[in-house]
């Protein structure tokens, strides 16, 4: 009975702020996740369980210091917590919805279409293979897992020098998550197609193996032609031209101007909800 009570209770801003509050604390372990600071974590809810205790035992003098600490656990969390606040703010900021709001969305895919076709454009022209693997909608953390990670911008020269010859990074695949080389030196898994394996090099097996598995754009480089070629879909087109490779990239990656949702559209959608919730 008292179920049904709180069910009928149920607003849609209940579920809104219950599906804000998950996103918030999932994202905040995502960042936490491998650090030293989920360990400091698991240190403050160790002092909680300390204060609780204290408090229940009337040990006076315990109590005191842990209430003092805890006026100013804020300030503590802060200090303690400034890198992975500053990350968590920084991956915010390349959120795609925050993106739309600001009206960069668009400029930023342009930006990495435009080095990704640097790059292919500078290594095909001297016979240097590369492997340049784009996420989409699917995670490649998997993948990212087993190279070296960078969490760099990404740029023309820095992938330029990833696939130098001389480089322990050449003969892996470079991962762009976020519009940022997360890792380099990944290794992915070959196309199962036994047919194709017979007419393609290990880099073009391995491009269509990942495109076969998730919806990653790759971009793959020749090393015996210079050719540029992308896999997507479990299927290859080879042998672009410069100015057909960033057409096609383009359109794979969504590099196109859309108009900025504005950020009073978006408070106004939210609004509106909550109007015809009450209505």
């Amino acid at each position: 009975m008292v179920v049904l009570d709180v069910l009928r209770g149920f607003r849609i801003r209940d579920l809104l702020d219950i599906g804000i509050v998950a996103f918030v604390l999932y994202r905040v372990f995502v960042v936490l996740k491998g650090t030293v600071a989920l360990q400091m974590l698991g240190g403050l809810g160790f002092l909680m369980l300390a204060r609780f205790l204290s408090h229940e035992a009337d040990l006076h003098s315990l109590s005191f210091i842990l209430d003092n600490f805890w006026a100013y656990w804020v300030i503590a969390l802060i200090v303690l917590y400034q890198p992975e606040l500053r990350r968590t703010l920084a991956q915010a900021g390349q959120n795609r919805l925050v993106q739309r709001v600001l009206g960069q969305a668009a400029t930023a895919r342009e930006q990495l279409v435009e080095e990704l076709a640097r790059v292919a454009e500078s290594l095909a022209g001297k016979r240097i293979g590369a492997l340049i693997v784009v996420e989409r909608r699917a995670g490649l953390g998997s993948y990212t897992e087993l190279g070296v990670r960078m969490e760099a911008v990404v740029s023309a020269e820095l992938l330029g020098s990833i696939f130098q010859p001389g480089s322990p990074l050449h003969d892996g695949a470079a991962i762009v998550q976020r519009d940022r080389i997360s890792a380099a030196g990944c290794f992915l898994p070959l196309s199962r197609d036994l047919q194709l394996a017979r007419t393609l090099g290990t880099r073009h097996r391995a491009a269509l193996g990942i495109s076969e598995e998730t919806d990653a754009v790759v971009v793959v480089v020749s090393e015996e032609t210079g050719a540029v070629s992308v896999a997507v879909d479990g299927a290859i087109e080879r042998g672009l031209d410069p100015a057909r490779f960033r057409v096609r990239l383009g359109e794979l990656l969504g590099a196109r101007r859309e108009a900025p949702i504005g950020a009073r559209s978006f408070l106004a959608g939210v609004r509106r909800l909550t109007v015809r919730e009450k209505a």
